[in-house]
Parts: C-alpha cells; structure tokens; sequence
C-alpha cells in the first residue's frame, strides 16, 4: 500500500490537532512549524480536510483549524479517502473493458487483491487520530524523559 505524502501530512495535522488540550482553532503555521510541514503544502491539505468536513476553520486573529468530529471518530480510513480518493478494490482491475477477456494472471489473483484490500481497509478504518495522539504523546514523553538524565 502507498500513501501519499499529501495524506501522510493530512493524518499528522489531525493528530496536531487532536492533542490541542483545549480543542481552540489552530493556525496553520503553528501545526507546520511543530510538524515540520511546508505551510503552504499544509494550506492545501487542510482546504481538502476541510471540503471533506473532517475540519474546519474559524477566521480571525484566533482563528484557525478544528476538527469536526472527535478525534475518537475520526479514522485514517476517512482521512486517506478525502485526500486520496477513495481506495481502488483492486488494483489493475479497475478500468477493465468488460467485453475484453481479463488475462489469466488478473483472474487468478483477483481474490487475493481482494483480501488484501480488505485488510488493509479493516485496520485503517480501526485506527483512530485518537490512538495517534496517545501514541504521540508517549513519543514525546519518552523523548522528554531522555533529555532529563
């Protein structure tokens, strides 16, 4: 499985976001300075978060970006559907002239490709930006307690 890298920053922006402690709007820049983003690459990610509903942003000099749903709702699933597309069944396959005989090594593995997809969809769909955030904030206290010995 690929992911891009336009999903892989839409899924560290959720997570900046999740770990608000007071779910304020957060400024773009903030999340691509703490997360090491291109802002103006960030921009762009968000907007598509944002047409997607999975943000949204409030204007103003406190302004910025919330989530919509609660970070415990909130699945990698949805988030690599709104920036990616959503996931081809099969890779290959699609686009297949039905008339035209699929070739034999397309027929054979197609139910493999299958149970692939469905696996790969079944854990994204149960990883939450909720799970992220707990694992990022054991990151950083781990990194926190390293720098104290």
């Amino acid at each position: 499985m690929k992911v891009s890298l336009r999903s892989t920053y839409g899924i560290m922006a959720a997570v900046d976001l999740a770990m608000q402690p007071d779910s304020a709007p957060v400024q773009a820049k903030s999340i691509a300075r703490r997360q090491g983003i291109p802002a103006r690459f960030l921009e762009q990610v968000l907007h598509g978060m944002k047409k997607a509903g999975l943000v949204s942003s409030v204007r103003g000099a406190q302004g910025g970006y919330v989530l919509s749903k609660k970070p415990s709702e909130l699945t990698i699933a949805e988030i690599l559907d709104a920036l990616d597309g959503p996931f081809l069944a099969v890779a290959g396959l699609n686009g297949q002239n039905p008339l035209r005989p699929m070739p034999k090594s397309d027929a054979l593995l197609a139910k493999v490709w299958n149970r692939v997809y469905e696996a790969e969809r079944h854990v994204l769909e149960a990883i939450t930006v909720e799970e992220l955030a707990g694992q990022q904030r054991q990151l950083e206290e781990q990194r926190t307690l390293m720098y104290h010995i």
